[in-house]
């Protein structure tokens, strides 16, 4: 499958029988921003909890990527075997759908594309919707492959400051990361982890859909030239999926995620207080 499709390809397959379509909509960002919230859905949607259930509620951290053998029951509870065809979108038209792209490739399922444009780009071209999720389904076979490589843990951070086997992309706001912006969680100073450079992510989006593929290959280009390993970074696990998955489609392969972000390199650091 395709990293990413269209409204009108999803539009076309809506009738494929190992078609998953998963809504992993939230509320609002890190900053408390709102997101529209959508009275409909797009038919066949099942409900995909970032929130509350797909990820380890025993981490300090926000968003923490769930234990494997948790993440595999919970898709087995919505009808998810290891031949489906997912494809995941969310309600800001990109946002949180790439972070259910990766997590699904760490846990070993590469057949997954995020809706390009999401929920709205679907609204936007009329296509018929329905009220509520699809709740009725079988139990699906799921099973985890785990590929812990994809997950850069605080320690590998602290180490690469010093070897600098890889270079961090950071997704926050520029003045974030340059510590003259406040963070969303007030407790912690803003600033940036040694050997990264800044792509906020709303630099590979236009109108709630990614850039073109040459809009993102100079973008990276530009930012990260004969860099040979990138990771990705942001406050808190989410929108550093979002440059990921662009860098996917415009510049090179490079799956690697900081899953604790900023929120645990400033907390294990002692970044506390205000700029």
């Amino acid at each position: 499958m395709k990293k990413i499709v269209s409204a009108e390809w999803l539009h076309k397959n809506l009738s494929n029988p190992k078609l998953i379509i998963l809504d992993a909509s939230i509320e609002s960002n890190a900053s408390g921003k709102e997101f529209e919230k959508f009275e409909q859905t797009i038919p066949l949607a099942r409900r995909f909890d970032l929130k509350n259930v797909f990820l380890d509620k025993t981490c300090p951290f926000p968003n923490t990527i769930p234990r494997p053998q948790e993440f595999e029951l919970e898709c087995r509870k919505l009808g998810i075997n290891n031949d489906s065809e997912i494809v995941v979108f969310d309600n800001n038209g990109v946002y949180s759908s790439p972070r259910v792209w990766w997590l699904f490739n760490v846990m070993g399922h590469q057949k997954i594309s995020v809706l390009n444009g999401g929920l709205p780009n679907w609204i936007k071209h009329g296509f018929r919707t329905e009220k509520e999720h699809i709740k009725t389904y079988g139990v699906g076979n799921f099973k985890v492959k785990f590929d812990k490589s994809l997950i850069v843990d605080f320690e590998q951070m602290v180490n690469n400051t010093i070897d600098k086997k890889f270079t961090t992309v950071d997704a926050r706001s520029e003045s974030r990361f340059n510590g003259t912006g406040k963070e969303p969680r007030k407790h912690l100073k803003s600033g940036k982890i040694k050997n990264s450079i800044n792509i906020p992510y709303q630099d590979v989006l236009q109108d709630g859909k990614y850039k073109s593929k040459s809009e993102l290959n100079k973008l990276f280009e530009e930012k990260c030239k004969d860099e040979k390993e990138l990771v990705f970074s942001c406050g808190s696990g989410i929108s550093a999926c979002i440059v990921m998955l662009a860098c996917q489609i415009g510049y090179v392969n490079s799956l690697k995620v900081y899953d604790g972000s900023w929120t645990e390199w400033a907390e294990r650091n002692g970044l506390n207080g205000t700029i």
